[in-house]
């Protein structure tokens, strides 16, 4: 992100410094604070503090009072929080990918003070790029679809727990189909089981399954009820008419996204953003090419590969664009892969320019 300096006269007086344009690289931890603030090209001030937002706002008032105070620090495991109440105190903040923050190659140095210190250049030298952050009410409405991710997680879990107990005690199922649907788990709690410890502890791992079935539709119904939301309607009903997206991918897809997709500046932006963007490794005369990135939400690629299964039976095109690209790979799962590519690349397109998908169209 480049910050626009403006010419100001330095005041400073007992270590205070009044009426400047400060940028300060934040280094976040559970406990701790590490700070670097730099004015004019160099450091001014230093310091280590606990990691609450009273203390930080303190320290701004009582150091850098009337100062312009831009503020940077990586995404973490803390999330957005800090970053909501320095806007709201009408500070600027960057939030930037911990991969991006540019270091130099002979740096062998690394702990909390200086990434401090490499973050505060980052931000005064405007060579940083920043995350996008939600707003308050796409990210508490995004926490739907990750607890119903958590979700689906215990259930395979808690599937795989019955199938192993069983399986263990030689207990006689009469299900002869290699895949059980949620009906086969059902029909266990009619089975028979001698020892009643045994029974009692099956029944136990039915209960968590039960249970986690009841959350998973209590999600699934909050996800519905969101994609009637005004502010999510719009990309909803643009999304669900590409091939192989129903309303529960649309609405996942535009909590993770957003519903402005302006902010990425081509297809090829967006598939990189979500992980579908190659990855390359040549030099001279020496040409590597790989995989996908895999980087961003991995939810988000599983849903688009699903889709994209659905999209090659439904969209003529695809199908076709699939056969080529499996008999030139060799393998299905690339193929796939570049149809998922496909399918992120014309969302955008048609969310942009505001119009439904086409079917047939190569392009």
């Amino acid at each position: 992100m480049s910050v626009q300096r403006k010419s100001v006269t330095r005041k400073m007086v007992n270590g205070i410094i009044e009426s400047q344009e400060i940028f300060v690289g934040l280094e976040d931890s559970k406990k701790t604070w590490k700070v670097c603030v730099r004015a004019n090209k160099q450091i001014v001030n230093e310091a280590s503090m606990p990691a609450k937002y009273d203390t930080l706002k303190a320290y701004f008032d009582n150091n850098f009072p009337r100062c312009k105070v831009h503020v940077i620090y990586e995404a973490g495991f803390k999330g957005f929080g800090l970053y909501y109440a320095l806007t709201t105190d009408g500070h600027a903040c960057t939030v930037v990918p911990p991969h991006t923050v540019v270091q130099a190659k002979c740096s062998r140095v690394k702990n909390d003070r200086s990434d401090a210190r490499l973050l505060a250049k980052n931000l005064e030298d405007g060579n940083c790029g920043a995350c996008h952050v939600p707003d308050q009410e796409r990210l508490a409405d995004r926490q739907v679809v990750r607890s119903l991710n958590m979700v689906n997680k215990d259930i395979k879990q808690a599937k795989n727990r019955v199938r192993s107990f069983l399986f263990m005690y030689g207990i006689e199922t009469g299900i002869v189909v290699a895949t059980w649907t949620d009906n086969h788990y059902k029909r266990l709690r009619q089975i028979e089981v001698a020892n009643p410890v045994l029974r009692e502890y099956l029944d136990d791992l039915l209960d968590r399954l039960f249970f986690l079935w009841v959350q998973r539709d209590k999600y699934v119904k909050k996800l519905r009820e969101l994609s009637k939301k005004e502010r999510y309607v719009r990309f909803v009903k643009i999304a669900k008419t590409l091939p192989g997206v129903g309303v529960l991918t649309a609405i996942r897809l535009v909590l993770e996204l957003g519903e402005d997709l302006t902010r990425f500046t081509s297809g090829e932006e967006i598939a990189s953003f979500v992980g579908l963007g190659g990855v390359e490794h040549s030099t001279g005369e020496t040409e590597k090419k790989g995989g996908i990135s895999k980087q961003g939400n991995k939810m988000v690629r599983a849903w688009l590969v699903e889709s994209a299964w659905v999209a090659i039976r439904k969209d003529p095109a695809l199908q076709v664009f699939y056969s080529r690209i499996r008999q030139n790979s060799g393998h299905y799962n690339k193929a796939i892969v570049a149809v998922a590519r496909k399918l992120i690349t014309r969302l955008r397109s048609c969310v942009v320019n505001d119009t439904n998908y086409v079917f047939g169209v190569v392009q």
